[in-house]
């Protein structure tokens, strides 16, 4: 299919990409475990902060401070999970899958049934033929005309920002991840019901100790939050110009990587919070490099530097993106069609 936007992306040697990145894709046990450390340490050292902020009658002005910091760190522990459901993390399947499991359910996430799903989000990004899985729902501008009124109107309210970002969280991490959705195999059920339960068991403990309104005013907004901001960073990985998506028969995984995922360019201390995850080009051209591997591959991979980089600004731009138009080749808004098409 020719593309339109190509002149936008430079044409690369992409062949080679996997095995330019072979020598990173490797964990490195004492980088693992340092990680864990200064992730999850800080994390509960804030919990029993906020803990104390709202027992002992400190001012709840310091809370949403508070708050704020633990959202740092539980965003470090969740890309620690995304790790393990990669077994990038540690060279152990079991390490990864206890550790994985673990901060699976500090993050309301189960690990199995998340890892399937994420996986096959790697195996399929940017093809129009096997979208549905591990993505953001994303219609072409042909399936968006011929529409009915009333699903046209759904999609236009789930494409909705205050949707997206605002209810998006609430329904993924406090709804989603709790119930069997589109599982199989006993392994996946097992993930989501020994996460539930887990959360059941930490809620009891809690009213027990701390009362369950204290632990609800730490835990939802965390959880919210950084809900929030992990939609937010998947929804710009992924829907953002130039990207390219394509038809299954013209699909392949390098293609993916680096025309239709983006290398999103943070400062230093947001990279740092988000475990280099804006490098999002990298981490789909080999997924068992651990996140702390990801930027030194980018330097020392020429390849991966030729992707042109989307900054904080340029991101905000791709909040209007919400159709695939196959004749142009690019993302468009619902206003760009308006004129075009109806």
């Amino acid at each position: 299919m020719n593309n339109a936007h190509n002149h936008e992306q430079p044409q690369l040697n992409i062949e080679n990409l996997q095995q330019s990145t072979k020598k990173y894709a490797s964990s490195e046990t004492k980088k693992s475990i340092i990680q864990i450390v200064d992730s999850f340490l800080p994390y509960l050292l804030l919990w029993i902060v906020a803990i104390v902020i709202l027992r002992r009658g400190v001012s709840i002005w310091f809370l949403p401070i508070i708050t704020t910091l633990m959202l740092v760190f539980y965003f470090r522990i969740f890309i620690i999970f995304h790790d393990c459901c990669h077994h990038s993390f540690f060279t152990s399947s079991t390490a990864n899958k206890i550790v994985g499991t673990l901060f699976g359910i500090l993050t309301f996430t189960p690990y199995q049934s998340w890892a399937r799903e994420h996986i096959t989000h790697h195996a399929t990004v940017a093809d129009l033929d096997r979208r549905g899985i591990g993505d953001i729902t994303t219609w072409t501008v042909n399936e968006y005309l011929v529409a009915s009124k009333w699903k046209k109107f759904a999609y236009r309210v789930y494409r909705n920002p205050l949707v997206l970002f605002g209810i998006g969280p609430i329904w993924v991490f406090f709804i989603l991840h709790r119930l069997p959705q589109r599982v199989s195999g006993r392994g996946v059920r097992n993930s989501i019901i020994i996460t539930n339960l887990a959360l059941a068991a930490i809620l009891v403990i809690a009213s027990i100790s701390i009362g369950v309104k204290t632990y609800l005013w730490i835990q939802v907004p965390v959880i919210y939050f950084g809900g929030m901001i992990g939609i937010w960073l998947f929804y710009v990985q992924h829907q953002f110009e130039p990207a390219n998506w394509y038809r299954h028969e013209e699909w392949d995984f390098k293609k993916a990587a680096l025309y239709s995922s983006s290398y999103y360019k943070l400062p230093g201390i947001l990279q740092w919070i988000t475990g280099n995850i804006g490098l999002h080009h990298v981490h789909h051209s080999n997924a068992r490099i651990p996140n702390y591997k990801l930027q030194a591959c980018l330097d020392n991979t020429s390849l991966l530097q030729e992707i042109k980089p989307l900054s904080i600004r340029s991101s905000l731009k791709t909040i209007k993106l919400s159709l695939w138009d196959e004749n142009k080749n690019t993302l468009v808004s619902f206003r760009e069609i308006r004129g075009q098409y109806t």
